[in-house]
């Protein structure tokens, strides 16, 4: 009788379990177990050779039966009562530039842009009015003297407002496709450079660093602990070629633990075939693409060092499948790690709409900062916002915190997308752009129409005419604008600099005879173009694979840095940021190096 009822119970538990889940297989053969009751599938199906199943690559099909509870969605609250602001899209930060000179390596401009710079500080909006809409600008002026010329300069920011409240902010659910690089560069030391190996240079000494391997993987672990059970994760992994790892699949469904551990036993191998990892990735958005766009937004997060050497390197190739996911409404966000991480290539990619792109820094900085702004950094709000300035006295001379500064006109300040941001005390993360102007005329007056289209497409405009009150003395509507001018002054110097230094060594020959540094005495010179020096550089490596230069600073600059560094203290004393600390350390360095 006992033994009976242990069978009655075996059997009527392969019943429920038969019941609870069904087994589909589509035209390609990929094993689909639909989940019922709690139960969860680890859908991970990477298989890249039958040697790496010696490596525990992960098999398709298992099923756990260990269920998560359903969270709800919670607001996210970035602290105060008051609402939240804006940055623009692009660089997040300026991680790679600090880790390079803190390594002793000499960076590459485009390791420093303004817009990463600001986005490591909170600004005032100069925000003196109820907001009613989805944007609203504000604007604070300002008359500054060059720190060396002592010639006077006209300055404005605009602030980067919004109406919605931090306590309603509730970012959409998520369809999401991770694309990880896998590549050989993936496996050197973090805080080396892994084609000095193949060059000219020495070997690079033994290293207790983390690979960029282990640092990308902790990472991404930690990151999908932001996903909730209603939003879907997919990813890609490559190498010479793109392979699905796991397919998109809504998170409540899926056994995460389990993609956690897969994910943790990958390993570097092959070449950089980036053009493919971005099409792989692409693909999987195929059967979300009728997905309400109310409910869901797509985003593609792509976690890699950035030197593509296969399949289409071309900037033009891959910053052109990056545009038309973003037409078809896929936006894209660069995580960036090691200290060769290519600016150069990311930077030129992100000035697309919708994207933004982070270095690691380390894994424990980089959870801190996805704890604190995971869901901002993938909803973007406003698109296509444009600044047009009409005056007989003054025009743009240079935008400084936007990475499509290059696209201003004397009229027209142009900022791609902008994404919500932190406020705190009244000020806001990243929060303003910068417009240096030229005097023109005698007339003060300034009439600025701001227009632009929320992610709907619905266009929305704002006007408003300033006086700008001229004077021989130096004056400063806020702090705000204050630092932000002390900030694009260091980005000029910092960018300047590198882009002289970085004319030698192994990857670029560049002649002599063309230098920027600017002669003592004459104003900070702002830099024509942060990707290549004035002589057209000749490559010896591949167009995107990076060699290190040890850090270096020629006698004038050591002058120049000195100088500059007397006028950043004050500044900073001034404005009462003790963050700027850090820069101060950098500049100190430079000066003493």
């Amino acid at each position: 009788m006992k033994n009976t009822k242990i069978f009655s119970s075996l059997v009527l538990s392969l019943f429920v379990l038969s019941a609870c889940q069904t087994t589909n297989i589509d035209p390609n053969g990929t094993q689909e177990t639909q989940q019922f009751f709690g139960l969860q599938t680890d859908d991970w199906e990477l298989k890249l050779s039958d040697d790496d199943l010696d490596k525990n690559m992960g098999f398709p099909g298992r099923v756990s039966t260990t269920s998560a509870p359903m969270m709800q969605m919670e607001a996210l609250k970035s602290g105060g009562a008051g609402n939240i602001g804006y940055s623009v899209g692009g660089a997040k930060d300026i991680n790679n530039f600090r880790e390079n000179i803190e390594n002793g390596y000499l960076p590459i401009p485009t390791d420093v842009t303004t817009e990463g710079l600001y986005y490591d500080y909170f600004f005032d909006t100069a925000n003196q009015k109820e907001c009613d809409k989805l944007f609203c600008p504000s604007y604070a002026t300002a008359i500054s003297k060059d720190p060396f010329s002592k010639e006077k300069e006209y300055y404005m920011t605009v602030g980067l407002n919004s109406n919605i409240k931090d306590s309603d902010f509730q970012r959409k659910k998520l369809n999401l496709v991770v694309v990880l690089d896998i590549s050989g560069s993936m496996g050197s030391p973090f805080n080396q450079y892994y084609y000095d190996r193949f060059g000219n240079k020495q070997e690079p000494e033994e290293s207790e660093s983390k690979t960029k391997m282990e640092i990308a993987k902790k990472s991404l672990v930690g990151l999908l602990g932001q996903l909730k059970p209603q939003d879907r994760f997919g990813m890609v992994v490559f190498d010479d070629s793109a392979y699905t790892a796991k397919p998109l699949r809504k998170v409540g469904e899926t056994n995460m633990q389990a993609i956690k551990d897969h994910v943790m036993e990958l390993f570097d191998r092959g070449g950089t075939n980036m053009d493919a990892g971005i099409q792989a990735g692409t693909d999987l958005f195929v059967e979300q693409t009728d997905a309400n766009k109310d409910d869901y937004e797509n985003r593609i997060i792509f976690i890699t060092d950035a030197m593509p050497n296969l399949g289409d390197d071309s900037e033009e190739g891959l910053v052109g499948m990056a545009k038309k996911n973003a037409k078809n409404g896929i936006y894209t966000t660069f995580i960036g790690v090691g200290v060769d991480f290519n600016t150069e290539l990311v930077e030129a990619m992100t000035k697309i709409q919708g994207a933004n792109y982070y270095s690691i820094h380390s894994e424990k900085d980089f959870m801190e900062r996805m704890d604190e702004g995971f869901d901002y950094m993938v909803t973007p709000l406003v698109f296509d916002l444009k600044l047009e300035l009409e005056s007989n006295g003054f025009e743009i001379e240079k935008v400084y915190g936007s990475p499509e500064a290059d696209k201003a006109t004397g009229e027209i300040m142009y900022v791609n997308t902008l994404f919500p941001s932190k406020t705190e005390d009244g000020q806001t993360k990243g929060g303003v752009v910068l417009l240096k102007l030229k005097k023109t005329g005698e007339d003060n007056q300034i009439k600025l129409s701001a227009s632009y289209k929320d992610r709907n497409g619905m266009a929305d405009k704002s006007e408003e005419s300033i006086t700008f009150k001229d004077s021989e003395d130096e004056s400063y509507f806020n702090n705000g604008v204050r630092k932000a001018i002390l900030l694009a002054r260091y980005s000029n110097i910092l960018q300047d600099w590198l882009m002289d230094e970085n004319r030698g060594g192994s990857k670029v020959m560049i002649p002599i005879d063309c230098p920027i540094i600017m002669e003592r005495g004459k104003s900070i010179i702002i830099p024509e173009h942060p990707h290549l020096p004035p002589c057209m550089p000749q490559l010896t490596l591949g167009q995107w694979e990076r060699q290190s230069d040890k850090l270096k600073v020629s006698n004038n600059y050591e002058e120049i840095f000195q100088d500059f560094a007397t006028y950043f203290k004050e500044e900073s004393k001034q404005i009462g940021d003790e963050s700027l600390e850090k820069e101060l350390e950098i500049i100190e360095k430079l000066a003493n190096d």
